[in-house]
């Protein structure tokens, strides 16, 4: 299982995530056709991917603008849990988490420290407003769930 979650562009607090439990392959950009669609002029159509191989997540990059961890730009990494990747040097951080499920319960498991994490994350969840004031456009759908997310 991998989670996506796009990252407040000032205050780097969740906006939205995305949950995948057995792709083997999730696909980042601006084109209609990934599975992660991201509005931004420096996102490309077909930005980045995550490649899920029997040695984990690998992160592959795309993105004519590319795409950075720790502020250096890369071609082809290894997914460490919650790393945090920009697309394009001053475009959108996304934060990557990996589980593994518990075959008995079926939940993720993962470390205290990130249980402490994802706590935080629930609490601030509701940013939309944070978000709009920043510049960003949000759309929701009649249940509330967001359908598209302007970064310019």
């Amino acid at each position: 299982m991998i989670t996506l979650t796009l990252l407040h562009p000032i205050q780097s607090v969740p906006v939205q995530s995305w949950c995948f439990e057995s792709e083997s392959v999730v696909r980042i950009g601006r084109s209609n056709d990934n599975d992660v669609i991201i509005y931004s002029a420096v996102v490309s159509r077909h930005h980045v991917e995550l490649w899920n191989h029997a040695s984990g997540w690998e992160i592959i990059n795309f993105g004519a603008n590319g795409t950075y961890v720790d502020d250096r730009p890369i071609a082809q990494v290894s997914v460490a849990d919650g790393m945090t990747i920009r697309l394009g040097n001053s475009g959108p951080k996304i934060r990557i988490r990996v589980g593994a499920t518990n075959v008995q319960t079926g939940k993720i498991t993962r470390s205290p420290q990130r249980e402490l994490a994802d706590q935080k994350d629930e609490v601030s969840k509701d940013k939309s407003t944070a978000w709009s004031l920043a510049g960003g456009i949000i759309e929701d759908d009649e249940e509330g769930a967001l359908t598209h997310i302007d970064l310019d």
